[in-house]
């Protein structure tokens, strides 16, 4: 398992890798521990800067990398059902618990998206408030604001 990192707009990004896929990215203010991972790349680790280099130059709008997910099989159903946000789009939490037939569980949603380990990729910054209000992200809310913006989302 190994790691490589990345120098983005919102700041160094480092990207894990399982050796099946992409199982984790972090953002410079989270704290993980490295250990069982080496510094290095892969083929997953190189395609997904690529494609998070052309995401923030607005020349991507769909991600296509191979991930390794870990997780429940409710967090998985949050996780797949949050990447079907389009570009540009946002969505409540409560959309998101009834789109996995759960409409009571709009809490239990934010649980699964504050696991998110593939942020930006698993776009959870598409996922707002039922007022609208921007609410917690991994990376911070300026960094929400930012990804939001960049896809041009009226905040």
């Amino acid at each position: 398992m190994i790691y490589k990192k990345f120098i983005s707009p919102v700041g160094v990004l480092t990207i894990f890798s399982s050796g099946k896929g992409i199982c984790r990215i972090n953002f410079e203010n989270e704290t993980s521990l490295l250990e069982g991972f080496k510094g290095g790349s892969d083929f997953y680790i190189e395609e997904c800067i690529r494609q998070l280099d052309l995401y923030f130059q607005k020349k991507l709008k769909n991600f296509d990398v191979r991930l390794d997910l870990q997780g429940t099989n409710f967090q998985k159903a949050v996780w797949r059902e949050i990447s079907k946000i389009p570009y540009g789009k946002v969505k409540t939490y409560g959309e998101i618990a009834k789109l996995i037939g759960k409409p009571k569980a709009t809490r239990a949603v934010g649980q699964a998206l504050n696991k998110n380990p593939i942020p930006i990729i698993i776009p959870c910054h598409r996922v707002i408030g039922k007022d609208g209000n921007l609410t917690g992200f991994g990376g911070g809310i300026e960094i929400k604001k930012f990804l939001l913006s960049l896809e041009g989302v009226k905040i």
